[in-house]
């Protein structure tokens, strides 16, 4: 189990749930020692989710380019936080069909003046959970998608993991 050391608060990582066999991020799991488990089968994929989480007491998932829509049945299920990342400013910019390049030249084609990151807790309904924080930042340097998109990931690598600690002292507030 790996522990990421943020300002106040050691937050293990308790393990990595990939649904792909060649998800690239496996290599960074192995560098980091931090245990990946292959949940491949769609007709399965939640109730598996679900027993993890229970047998390892987790209780926040975070969500980082994961393309599957949870059901409302997992989401009363687990009783836990559900959050994502959003790589541009919500409400604008989301829903189904929304992710990636996708949304980057969504903004460039309409002439932003600003973009940006938001972290939601996830529902029912595709990036339409409540918003727990956004970062702005001014895109009208940029001449394509690709450079909003690098612009904007900068941004999500800081906003993430500064509200997963927020959300971390949050919790051990509430137990303590």
């Amino acid at each position: 189990m790996t522990h990421l050391q943020t300002c106040n608060v050691t937050i293990a990582v308790k393990f990595l749930i990939i649904t792909r066999a060649d998800a690239p991020i496996i290599h960074r799991a192995e560098k980091f020692g931090v245990k990946y488990i292959l949940l491949d089968r769609k007709q399965t994929f939640e109730q598996e989710l679900l027993d993890l989480l229970k047998e390892n007491n987790v209780h926040l998932i975070v969500l980082a380019g994961f393309m599957r829509k949870l059901s409302e049945d997992f989401l009363q299920e687990y009783t836990g936080d559900i959050i994502n990342i959003h790589p541009a400013l919500l409400p604008k910019f989301g829903g189904k069909g929304m992710f990636g390049m996708r949304v980057h030249e969504k903004v460039f084609r309409a002439n932003e003046k600003f973009s940006g990151a938001s972290v939601h807790y996830v529902n029912e309904r595709y990036d339409e959970g409540e918003i727990i924080a956004q970062r702005k930042i001014p895109i009208d340097h940029c001449t394509s998608a690709e450079e909003i998109a690098r612009e904007v990931l900068k941004i999500e690598h800081q906003l993430y993991p500064e509200v997963i600690e927020r959300l971390a002292l949050e919790y051990l507030k509430l137990c303590n």
